[in-house]
């Protein structure tokens, strides 16, 4: 079947696409995130082997922070996702490679999460697993992968220490290739460290823009090409198709964090909004009120997206970051500079609300939303 065509069994066009229709079902899979974390957890005391010690606090986190003396190293590993299915059908559509992005995406995949507890990405390690030699054999493909791995290196300031390349046929599709990123960092000065030991009632709550779909919700978005009259190639847009506005490469916030440190700003706590999408603006164990009172734009294939799957607000803000991909919280002293610093570095951003005193819960107002504490199980 032309993929541009819609499935005769499709579901009906008036009836909502949820997250877990498309496959993805959070609540089966946060339960083994828990377990896997408390067996990790008894596996800490073997670090003081070696006169090491764990920040305990990072468990639960975006990255794993262990103390070696005079400074932390941080780490992390995040695959792409399903991604790069997209590419791929529109690598046939349309004839062009978009490996370079879909190679940017897979390091803010790892990056992004990586400086949520203040530390500064020092090296990644690349992991390419294809479902046969041949998919190395498309040479426009390849290098375009390697060009824009190298250039997301280049923007975080990173270097690529190497990678693996396995060819696992019987285990990945043929023709198809799974992405994976490690990320190690430093965060130097101990100061640095941003596990949420500072959040507090009064802060203030930036938020910063997304491109796009970044590379969470691509399951639902892959599953909506079913109702789309021209499927990939339907425009969101006039002159932009749905395909190219998936493929907009995820914005890479390293350098903000970093511009941040330069000028003596100290985040209090960081969220990365991916998975669960706004939800993880509750992602710390304290008991807070978030009280969102400005939402940032939504991106035109975001808009597209929950207009297509029928989503309510309250549904689409729980998978979809909706235009944030970032958030910092900081001393409402600092929200402003916060702004300016990040769109300095091309980021827009804007002061969306503040912390409180209260439940653990977010409120956005503009649009009458609560999540609460039962909304997001990740520990």
């Amino acid at each position: 079947m032309n993929s541009t065509e819609p499935r005769a069994d499709a579901a009906p066009a008036d009836a909502a696409l949820t997250y877990e229709q498309a496959g993805v079902n959070y609540d089966l899979i946060d339960p083994l995130k828990v377990s896997a974390q408390r067996a990790a957890a008894a596996t800490a005391g073997h670090l003081a082997a070696h006169g090491f010690t764990e920040v305990a606090a990072s468990r639960g986190e975006s990255a794993y922070v262990v103390d070696v003396g005079p400074f932390y190293l941080a780490s992390i590993v995040e695959c792409l996702g399903s991604k790069a299915l997209v590419a791929d059908e529109m690598q046939q559509l349309t004839g062009k490679s978009y490996y370079d992005g879909i190679a940017q995406d897979t390091i803010a995949m790892a990056v992004n999460d990586l400086i949520t507890v203040g530390a500064t990405p020092l090296v990644v390690q690349a992991y390419w697993a294809a479902g046969g030699s041949d998919w190395f054999g498309d040479a426009q493909r390849a290098q375009a992968l390697v060009a824009g791995w190298k250039k997301a290196c280049d923007t975080c300031g990173v270097a690529w220490g190497g990678g693996e390349t396995p060819a696992l046929a019987g285990i990945v599709e043929a023709g198809r290739i799974d992405l994976a990123a490690s990320c190690t960092g430093l965060i130097n000065p101990k100061e640095r460290l941003s596990v949420g030991d500072r959040l507090q009632a009064g802060d203030a709550i930036v938020l910063l823009a997304s491109s796009g779909i970044h590379a969470n919700g691509l399951s639902l978005a892959r599953k909506l090409v079913e109702r789309l009259p021209q499927g990939y190639l339907t425009e969101v847009q006039p002159g932009l198709s749905y395909g190219e506005a998936l493929l907009a490469p995820t914005t890479l916030y390293s350098p903000v964090t970093e511009a941040l440190y330069k000028a003596g700003v100290v985040p209090h706590y960081c969220a990365n909004i991916t998975g669960h999408g706004w939800r993880k603006l509750l992602r710390h164990p304290a008991e807070l009120t978030y009280r969102i009172r400005s939402v940032p734009e939504v991106t035109p294939v975001l808009k597209f997206i929950q207009q297509h799957a029928r989503q309510d607000d309250r549904e689409a803000y729980s998978t979809l970051n909706m235009g944030a991909g970032f958030a910092i919280f900081v001393d409402a002293a600092d929200a402003e500079r916060v702004v300016q610093i990040a769109q300095a570095q091309g980021v827009p951003a804007l002061v969306a609300g503040q912390v409180e005193a209260g439940p653990k819960q977010l409120l956005i107002e503009p649009l009458n939303i609560r999540f609460g504490n039962d909304d997001l199980q990740l520990r």
